[in-house]
């Protein structure tokens, strides 16, 4: 007989409260499962362990929570911190997707004898005929696709990933089904923050759990011309405009960081533009190695558009050249890559070239 036991990772939101539903109706022996990753966090304190099992209650599935902060410390909260004492502006959610709910999740889950795992996630995994392989791709949610943040989880894994939510285009879809199934998260807000930042004050976070600390230095241009003070390099982010403390003829911008001379870089908002950039910490899920030459759609943040660009090997980096200049782009944020709707792979954008 199939084994069609799934474990779910909840939030006690309503994306994976629905996910619960959803599974259970198409036929799996759902289990559900809070992760505890940090006190006092948005997705998981006492109402988010509440509300999850209200839910598992009232769906007849079983609801466990498991201690993962230790683990959630060293790989989300360390990266974290590490990004921002050199110069790197993190991305905390895809730590947390390949270390926890794609790591310790399914560890778990193996434990628990199931099969698959299974989040709220807007995203898709399907096999594909033409690759002769499970593969990663968009859901059907237009701007609310996730599959930004998943590039890092292991591609042996895919087969083994549900995402019930694949084929939703809108929230107040997933909000409709909860209310019809008297889900009491049905109008429960999205949380958008950094999970552990609750306050969304992240430079706050960064003083009182770690050695990064206020210290003045210098804002210069490109030339070394020193304009201005700023207050520690941790509190700026390239393509910031506002909070410099400088009056310029034409807007400056944050181009980048000296963090051997504890200085900011500024310049005017056409120096942001830049075609080439290098990436680190691959993962390749679409294929095992890029040979030659390949173009792809890349995508530098989570908001931001694909762009058309060629990317190629550089050692073990893969070098990104796009067919336009994109603004902003910033180490430290992924750079993933799609072949139309699914995910060839991704990494850690290390540099940025003109």
């Amino acid at each position: 007989m199939e084994n069609k036991k799934v474990l779910l990772g909840m939030s006690g939101g309503v994306d994976s409260s629905v996910s619960a539903v959803l599974l259970k109706e198409q036929g799996y022996e759902v289990i559900g499962t809070t992760l505890e990753l940090f006190t006092g966090s948005s997705c998981c304190n006492i109402n988010t362990y509440i509300d999850a099992k209200n839910v598992c209650n009232s769906l007849g599935v079983p609801h466990f929570t498991y201690d993962y902060k230790e683990e959630f410390k060293k790989h989300v909260i360390g990266d974290f911190i590490e990004c921002y004492a050199n110069c790197r502006t993190p991305n905390p959610c895809i730590e947390c997707n390949k270390y926890m709910k794609f790591g310790a999740m399914y560890e778990k889950a193996k434990e628990l004898g199931c099969k698959y795992i299974a989040t709220g996630h807007y995203a898709k995994t399907e096999y594909s005929e033409e690759y002769g392989r499970w593969v990663l791709k968009k859901s059907n949610a237009g701007k609310k696709d996730q599959s930004y943040v998943l590039w890092n989880i292991p591609k042996d894994l895919i087969q083994y990933v549900l995402f019930p939510l694949a084929e939703f285009e809108e929230k107040e879809q997933i909000r409709q089904i909860a209310r019809q199934r008297n889900l009491k998260v049905a109008n429960k807000p999205d949380s958008e923050d950094i999970c552990f930042v609750p306050d969304g004050n992240y430079k706050k976070f960064l003083e009182n759990n770690s050695q990064i600390k206020p210290k003045e230095g210098n804002i210069v241009n490109k030339k070394g011309e020193v304009l201005g003070k700023h207050t520690g390099l941790y509190n700026y982010t390239i393509g910031q405009r506002k909070g410099l403390g400088i009056s310029n003829a034409v807007p400056l911008f944050v181009l980048g960081f000296n963090k051997e001379k504890n200085e900011v870089i500024v310049g005017e908002e056409k120096e942001l533009y830049k075609k080439e950039i290098l990436v680190t910490d691959i993962n390749l899920l679409l294929v095992d190695d890029i040979k030659e030459e390949m173009e792809a759609e890349v995508k530098t943040r989570y908001s931001a558009k694909q762009a058309k660009a060629k990317i190629s090997k550089d050692g073990d980096k893969i070098k990104v050249i796009f067919d336009e200049p994109q603004r902003a782009i910033t180490p430290g944020q992924s750079a993933v890559f799609y072949i139309g709707d699914i995910v060839l792979g991704g990494g850690k954008i290390e540099t940025a070239k003109k």
